[in-house]
This record gives C-alpha cells, structure tokens and sequence, in this order.
C-alpha cells in the first residue's frame, strides 16, 4: 500500500471527531450509541467490502453500490476507508468516492456542530 503513514494517519485524524464527540455525548446525556456503532458498523462495511471484491474477483454477483454506501452513512465509513485500501477495492470508480467523500464530510460536519457549535446546524445540542 503506498503511503500506508500518511492514509494510516489521515484516517486517525478523521476519527478524532467522531470519538470525542461520541465521548461527550455519552458523559454528558449517556448515550453512547454513537460510539459503539462506529466501530461496529465500520467492521460491517469492512466485511462487505470483503465480500464485493471476493465477487468481483470471481465474477459473481457484487454487493450494490447503494448497500455499500449506506453502511458508511450508518457511521461505517472508516472501516470502508480502511477496506477500501486493505483489498484496493473501489479506490478508482470517481463516482463512487464522490459519493463515499460525501459521506465522510457529512459526518464530520455533523460532529463539528455537535462539539463545537452547540447544534445550531442541526438542532442538537
């Protein structure tokens, strides 16, 4: 894997938000939903990448995009940036990391009004 650090180390600074925000959330109101299913779900993405590229190798029938795609919006986009990399897997297809990117940003957004601007984007505080 080229720049294996630097991708290593991109993937830790995007998940800083995620946990102390998920942190913060669980100390303060005692939900700690958001950071159990971080890593639980990104293990689901990191399977059904797995899963994918094992078919596409053997000409079986694929995953859907879609599929894919909803497991990083359901907070399993680091294990799909992790999978993404370990199986050189949907590293190419530019609609496709649009899509996934978008993901990553919405979440980080949403973590950022959540720390730092006290919910005024959406409504939670």
């Amino acid at each position: 894997m080229r720049n294996a650090r630097l991708k290593a180390l991109v993937l830790v600074v995007l998940c800083l938000l995620p946990v102390l925000g998920g942190l913060r959330m669980g100390l303060s109101g005692g939900n700690w939903l958001p950071l159990a299913m971080y890593p639980l779900v990104s293990l689901v993405s990191l399977l059904l990448y797995w899963q994918d590229k094992q078919q596409a190798r053997s000409e079986a029938r694929r995953t859907p995009e879609k599929v894919l795609h909803a497991s990083e919006l359901l907070g399993g986009w680091p294990g799909a940036l992790l999978a993404q990399q370990l199986f050189r897997h949907k590293t190419r297809k530019v609609s496709y990391q649009v899509v996934c990117w978008g993901i990553v940003l919405a979440h980080q957004l949403f973590w950022v009004d959540y720390l730092f601007l006290a919910g005024r984007w959406g409504g939670l505080s």
